[in-house]
């Protein structure tokens, strides 16, 4: 391999296609489209995951369960493992605790559960916190400082008279 292999055939501003200009173009008479069929028709367009008449990947895999496109994904983080990767004092915030990896990916929620003990004295701000985390921070000595949370959507909630 030699070191003018490596861009080749890479075009930052690609050109038009113009089809249907001569056969010396290589996309003349038909115009790439082929001979005969629906495709060579003007307004064809094909669906997404149309797979030429088998059955397509997307209505063979098996789907189970509910996907709640609307629930809140939450992050839980427990007492012992503030109490391995913070020191007495610190403040813990969902921004700690990314930096730590302790709370990983995306998440809409951070809360906080009680397994584990801690004795440490820490400033804890989450979305949430199981009963027992809040008895063991204050417990400690420690703050729990409640985030303003995201709320799920809920539609076509009715009001209850």
């Amino acid at each position: 391999m030699n070191l003018n292999d490596v861009h080749r055939g890479i075009h930052k501003f690609k050109k038009r296609k113009r089809v249907g200009r001569g056969p010396g173009s290589g996309l003349g008479k038909t115009s790439g489209r082929g001979h005969k069929g629906q495709g060579q028709r003007a307004g064809f367009s094909m669906h997404p995951t149309f797979e030429g008449g088998q059955m397509p990947l997307v209505r063979r895999v098996p789907k189970r369960g509910f996907n709640n496109q609307w629930g809140l994904a939450v992050a839980i983080v427990n007492l012992g493992d503030l109490e391995t990767h913070f020191a007495d004092g610190d403040q813990v915030d969902p921004q700690s605790l990314k930096a730590k990896n302790l709370a990983k990916g995306r998440f809409d929620v951070l809360k906080v559960l009680g397994d584990g003990q801690l004795t440490k004295k820490l400033k804890i701000s989450a979305h949430r916190f199981s009963q027992s985390a809040r008895e063991k921070i204050e417990k400690a000595g420690g703050e729990v400082v409640v985030l303003p949370g995201k709320k799920p959507v809920v539609k076509n909630q009715q009001k209850v008279k």
